[in-house]
Order: C-alpha cells, then sequence, then structure tokens
C-alpha cells in the first residue's frame, strides 16, 4: 500500500519539523525569545558571553561560571597554522564580493586541520566542544579573510577582549570606545537565534545526517548568504543612501514599488506586529546619534506609510535589516562586513541547534511530489 503523504504549504510555513527547547518566535505577539527568557531583555541586561553559554549549557551562568566560560572561548580563537596559506589564497580570491562564502571555504579547512569528527561518532562532550572551536573561530576568519583583501596584515586575536569589542578590535585593529562595543554587543545577542528559519534549519538537516559540526555549519552558511535571509543588512543601507533625503522618501518607494521591487528592510515572514529587534536596534541607533539615525528615523516613518497604502491588509514595518545597517555604520562597521557580522551571532545559535540535533537518531528525510512526465516501466528494456 502506497504510503500517505501529508500536504505542507509553500516553504513549509507553519510546518512543525522538530521539538526544541532551544528558542521560539511569536510572530502575531511581537515577541521572541531564547529558553525561558526575553531575547530583547537579555540583549538589553547580559553579555554576549552569558548568552553563549546559555545557549550551550541551556541555562545562565554564575558569575564565576561567565567569567571561566569566556576565558575558555577566548584561548579558541587563533586560526590553525595549517590554515593560513589557504585563508591568504581564498582572501586574494575574491572575498571581498563574497565573504560568506569565502568563511565557507576557510572553516571547511578549519574542520578537516582539526580533525572534527562526524557528530554521530561523538558524544555531548566531544561535539560541544567542536561547536565552541568554530563559533570562536569564526570571527577571526572574517576579519582576517577581510582585512587580507584590504592589503592589510591580519590582528592577531587578543584574548583580553570580549566577542563584540574583540570583533570591532579585529576588523579595524583598534580597541573600540565601550559605547560602540556594547552596541555591537546588544546587535549580536538580538540575533543569535531566531526559530526554524531557512539556515538554521539547514544545520539541523546536516546534523541529522551525523555529519560532522563543520559541515552541519558550512551549509547554514549557504543558506544564509541568500539576500532573503541574511543578506539584507547593507542593501537596507544602500536604500537609505538611495533616497538620501528623507522628504524623498515617499516618491522613491513609489517608484521602486511601482517597478515590482522590495524595499529591502521591511516586512516579514514571521512578524505580524513590530519587529521587536528593530524596536531594540532603533533604541540603540537614536542613543547613538547623529544625522544618520535621524534620517533613518524619518525615512522609517514615511517608507511604511506608503507600504500601508500600497499593501493593503499586510503589515510590512521595519525588520530587524533595516537598522542593524545604521547602527554598524555608526560603530565603523565596513559595510562590506555587514551580513558577516550577521554571523558571528548566528553560528553560536546554529551550533546550539546542531548539537540538539544530534541527540536525535532520526534524520531528516521529507518526501517530495512527483509532477513530471508519467514514467514508462519498459522504456530501458526496448
Amino acid at each position: 500500500m502506497a504510503d500517505t503523504l501529508i500536504e505542507a504549504a509553500p516553504g513549509l510555513a507553519n510546518i512543525v519539523a522538530a521539538d526544541t527547547a532551544i528558542g521560539d518566535v511569536r510572530g502575531d505577539e511581537g515577541f521572541y525569545h531564547y529558553g525561558p527568557y526575553s531575547a530583547v531583555e537579555l540583549a538589553a541586561t547580559r553579555t554576549f558571553e552569558e548568552v553563549w553559554f546559555l545557549f550551550v549549557h541551556g541555562r545562565l551562568p554564575s558569575p564565576d561560571e561567565a567569567a571561566a566560560f569566556a576565558a575558555h572561548t577566548a584561548t579558541l580563537r587563533t586560526i590553525p597554522a595549517d590554515v593560513a596559506p589557504i585563508l591568504r589564497m581564498v582572501a586574494l580570491g575574491g572575498a571581498a564580493e563574497h565573504p560568506l562564502a569565502a568563511l565557507r571555504t576557510v572553516l571547511s579547512a578549519v574542520a578537516t586541520a582539526l580533525d572534527l569528527r562526524p557528530v554521530w561518532d561523538l558524544d555531548d562532550d566531544a561535539r560541544r566542544r567542536d561547536a565552541l572551536l568554530l563559533a570562536a573561530i569564526t570571527p577571526t576568519v572574517l576579519a582576517a579573510l577581510h582585512r587580507i583583501g584590504q592589503g592589510l596584515d591580519p590582528v592577531p586575536p587578543d584574548p583580553t577582549l570580549p566577542v563584540a569589542a574583540h570583533w570591532l578590535y579585529l576588523l579595524t585593529g583598534r580597541r573600540p570606545t565601550a559605547e560602540h562595543a556594547r552596541a555591537i554587543e546588544q546587535y549580536l545577542i538580538a540575533t543569535v537565534d531566531h526559530g526554524f528559519n531557512a539556515s538554521t534549519f539547514t544545520a539541523r538537516v546536516v546534523a541529522s545526517t551525523g555529519a560532522d559540526v563543520g559541515s552541519a555549519i558550512c551549509a547554514a552558511l549557504g543558506a544564509f548568504s541568500g539576500p532573503l535571509h541574511g543578506g539584507a543588512p547593507d542593501r537596507a543601507l544602500d536604500a537609505l543612501d538611495a533616497i538620501g533625503d528623507p522628504a524623498n522618501a515617499a516618491a522613491w518607494t513609489h517608484a521602486a514599488l511601482d517597478r515590482g521591487e522590495r524595499i529591502m528592510g521591511f516586512g516579514h515572514a514571521v512578524y505580524r506586529t513590530a519587529d521587536p529587534r528593530a524596536e531594540l536596534l532603533k533604541s540603540i541607533a537614536t542613543g547613538l546619534g547623529g544625522e544618520l539615525a535621524d534620517r533613518a528615523v524619518r525615512v522609517e516613518r514615511d517608507v511604511t506609510e506608503v507600504l500601508a497604502q500600497r499593501r493593503h491588509g499586510r503589515e510590512l514595518r521595519a525588520n530587524v535589516e533595516f537598522y542593524a545597517g545604521v547602527v554598524m555604520e555608526q560603530c565603523g562597521v565596513p559595510r562590506a562586513m555587514f551580513t558577516p557580522t550577521f554571523a558571528v551571532s548566528r553560528v553560536v545559535g546554529w551550533s546550539a541547534h546542531i548539537l540538539e540535533q544530534a541527540r536525535s537518531r532520526k534524520i531528516i528525510r521529507p518526501r517530495a511530489r512527483y509532477v513530471g512526465p508519467e514514467p514508462v516501466r519498459s522504456a530501458l528494456r526496448e
């Protein structure tokens, strides 16, 4: 008897594919959380290392545990010596145009150099070790690729700096101000995880095969690189540049919609209210101040009004990418590194999902409906 197929909505919308204790997004409420904690509240009150600990161990650390965890992960930032020649070759071969593709290549080499084994063959401690290594080394790789591509020497890792300040230091070679480091830290915390998005689901599919942590993270990076997923913060800021004077925002938006273009930085697949990440980042941007933040607020207002007029019945408000680009620009992150900054945080979330999925022994194997020509069973015998 033929198997009974269960219909799924396009894009698997509203399909539950797994159980998770990592977090969830409640789009109708404009709320998302990591474990039992509001993600926005964590961003406002905790350090990135404390939230990273939460994703690894399922609870927030004590002060002593947080200090020990931060000290340990800071020792994992150094790129293996065997990988350095590959990193330089990749950096000089087009990493500036495709930073996430370059990261995938180098992380694959790192996974090989570190001899990462399939999660199927490892216990929880060994899987956790591999996940921590790759998450800790990702910022070092990304910054080195960027600087070599710019004709600069990579900045050696500094184990005395926390993650957010260290990221800015790796990019610029200068210790950031406390204000800028905290702004980036809040952004990183707010973007660690966001439900079963495309890249997270991809990571879990690969982990379900029993593959190594590096393979699952590299697969997630491939999904993440798409402009409909992680690749929009710089495009949203490009739109702000194209608009220029906020007085042009309404006319620019009407013209873009007339051309059938999507307005980058607005709308979300899940939220039916304001994106809480955008609200957080808006407050950070306005707190940092300056002309760019003022212009962004005015443009957001006018674009939202036009979208309400032209897209009746749809809530198309500013999403995380709109103000993410503003905050990163304010803090001196090069525009080409906006999406890679997103990856610095999201690799922690992917790692948590990989570890959770690895505890299951069931491969993710959905079905597809064949809609091609009717097969002829005897065709190969004629």
